[in-house]
């Protein structure tokens, strides 16, 4: 098995990665100054440039919304990869060979492919398919196609295509195209028995992409009867690419706009993504043949900005039977995984959106995801619907039932709004649902119908924690020349002369400016950086929390406060100016101690008069540095 990737295959990466060059792919950038672009932030709604990227720094970031980082971030971010997957996918676009710290001892023949290797034989692989639906065997597939409302401009624009019928038509043409059999296995588009042929025969195929669009399975329908294999949908088992519980249909189309938006609709096939779409519900996906799951939750979190600062929409679709219901329940169970409000959308007539759209057209799907309800109040009502409440012991069942999914609700503020709601389905008095709810948190979340959940105490709420003062603003004028003496430090560490030598940490009274000089030092200060293409990436893989790698990034990539050219001269005098402050307050907290000492102590008075005479002096020394030649 191939070990982790190592640290000089990640420092090539993001070198030959240019930031400009991915970045564009996703946003317009125009000229923004001397070495920076802007262009409108992926990462946020707004109406003027706030999203800048430095080319010879390899970094963005975003005043508006204070996204940033560099070539690999914005890939993880924007797509929602982990780190190992950004990294290869940069590298099979910019040509770089990685290598590993090797574990293991098993031959490097044994390890498989490459991810380049099974992406490539996918690609070859959507395009024959493509090309076979146009071919005279495949009209029944075409009829699949026009009797749902998708003609062959839709087929192209989602990628359809149709495997034929023969057994081994893609195996030769892949042959053809100089694959290797063992390769074009373990990409699952071949078995073996008594010899080779294809997986897929005699089915309309849909390609199944990650986010950035490259084809890495296939999801197949059957079409004839005499199809051998009777399931329905037949998809790509797991391989080195294709983890089923990790893609999601459609992502590779809705990635940008639920990033922009912070909106994801779920819905539960292929056919229902492609009428999502057309209708204008561009934010559809759909799981390929598995329940959504943690994993599925956690590629949209990634690319909603999914947290506290930032309230999305999730939306879920289902039928309005009792494999919906069942189905509600299990999302219901995974709420955790969403800091953003769910909802659940369903159709009267248990329609689901692509029979919805043939029927009634494209405004109805719109109107189905416009009249969602949130998926609490569909759970709540379905559960209590279980019960007869027309008799007395009916209303006690449903009350109890009820008050398990109430006192499992994350949102404590909401608790008693839902209490409410509950007493007012039951047909009981308010308090009366309260003491249930409170009865049902007593009794622990192993009771509650949503599993491992946090439940709520809303009878045995800890006291809150003592108030914590939040950190000043970057951007206070009393920072700015702490602020701008770090950017010249982070963006032109080759011009910083000896000066710097006699900064420390103390000079620095914003709590993120001292942790982030603290970073320059320990990288063994600004000398350090002269030469060094990778100086701000090297301070922001140092950072150790996501908030300092963000101040890190800002100052990379915030214009300096200059139209000349970087010089010793402009470093020298912010250096001395940031000295004479700390001079100043240092001279301010003698004298305070000198108004509070007993004057009576004359050995401690005259030392600390001593003292503000050597700090006067030390002060008029830095200002007539300041205002000589330098």
């Amino acid at each position: 098995m191939a070990g982790r990737i190592k640290e000089t295959s990640i420092a090539e990466v993001r070198e030959k990665a240019r930031i400009e060059e991915i970045v564009s792919q996703y946003v317009t950038l125009t000229r923004a100054g001397t070495g920076s672009l802007k262009g409108l932030c992926p990462f946020h709604d707004e109406k003027s440039p706030s999203f800048h990227v430095t080319p010879n720094r390899g970094f963005y970031h975003c005043f508006g919304c204070g996204e940033g980082g560099d070539v690999i971030d914005f890939v993880m971010k924007l797509d929602g990869l982990s780190f190992a997957e950004t990294v290869e996918r940069l590298a099979d676009k910019c040509g770089v060979q990685l290598q590993r710290d090797e574990e293991g001892d098993a031959p490097r023949e044994r390890r498989g492919p490459s991810r380049g290797t099974l992406v490539e034989a996918h690609r070859v692989a959507q395009e024959f398919y493509a090309d076979q639906l146009r071919a005279p065997d495949a009209v029944v597939a075409r009829q699949f196609l026009d009797e749902r409302g998708f003609d062959q401009a839709v087929a192209e624009h989602f990628g359809i295509g149709f495997s034929p019928r023969g057994g081994e038509d893609l195996f030769r043409h892949l042959r053809g195209r100089g694959f290797a059999q063992d390769d074009l296995v373990a990409a699952g588009l071949v078995s073996v028995g008594r010899s080779a042929y294809d997986r897929f025969r005699g089915r309309l195929m849909w390609p199944i992409r990650d986010t950035s669009g490259d084809t890495i399975g296939f999801g197949a329908r059957r079409l004839f009867d005499d199809d051998r294999i009777e399931a329905k949908y037949l998809n790509t088992s797991e391989t080195p690419v294709y983890k089923k519980s990790h893609v999601l249909y459609g992502l590779d189309l809705a990635r940008r706009e639920i990033a922009r938006s912070n909106r994801a609709v779920i819905v539960e096939g292929y056919t229902d993504v492609m009428a999502c779409h057309l209708a204008g519900i561009t934010t559809a996906v759909a799981t390929c043949g598995t329940a959504f799951g943690d994993d599925h939750a956690k590629v949209l979190r990634r690319l909603m900005a999914d947290h506290q600062e930032f309230r999305g929409e999730v939306i879920y679709t289902f039928d309005g039977d009792e494999a919906g219901q069942k189905a509600a329940i299990k999302a219901f169970g995974g709420d955790q995984n969403f800091v953003s409000q769910t909802y659940v959308a369903v159709e009267p007539d248990g329609l689901d959106p692509c029979d919805l759209r043939l029927k009634k057209g494209d405004e109805a799907v719109r109107d189905l995801v416009a009249s969602r309800v949130p998926l609490y109040r569909f759970v709540l009502t379905n559960e209590v619907g279980r019960f007869d409440l027309d008799r007395a012991d009916g209303r006690v069942d449903a009350l109890r039932a009820g008050a398990k999914l109430v006192s499992s609700v994350r949102d404590r503020s909401k608790v008693d709004a839902f209490a409410r709601e509950l007493a007012g389905m039951v047909g009981v008095d308010v308090e009366e649902a309260r003491r249930e709810v409170q009865r049902a948190v007593r009794r622990g979340p192993e009771r509650s119908t949503r599993g491992q959940r946090e439940t709520v105490r809303t009878d045995e709420t800890p006291p809150p924690a003592p108030a914590v003062r939040p950190a000043p603003s970057l951007r206070e004028p009393k920072f700015a020349i702490e602020r701008e003496t770090l950017k010249i430090i982070v963006q032109h560490p080759m011009v910083v002369g000896r000066t710097t030598g006699e900064i420390s940490a103390e000079d620095f009274t914003h709590p993120a400016y001292r942790l982030t000089w603290e970073l320059v030092a320990a990288a063994g200060g600004p000398a350090a950086g002269a030469g060094d293409p990778s100086w701000a990436a090297r301070l922001r893989d140092a950072a150790g929390s996501p908030q300092l790698a963000a101040v890190v990034s800002e100052l990379a990539v915030e214009p300096l406060r200059t139209t000349k050219e970087m010089d010793a001269s402009y470093v020298t005098q912010h250096v001395l100016r940031l000295r004479e402050l700390t001079a100043q307050r240092r001279i301010a907290e003698v004298k305070s101690r000198l108004q509070r000492a007993d004057p009576s102590d004359l050995d401690g008075y005259r030392a600390m008069f001593a003292e503000l005479a050597g700090l006067e002096q030390h002060r008029r020394t830095l200002l007539d540095r300041l205002a000589g030649p330098v």
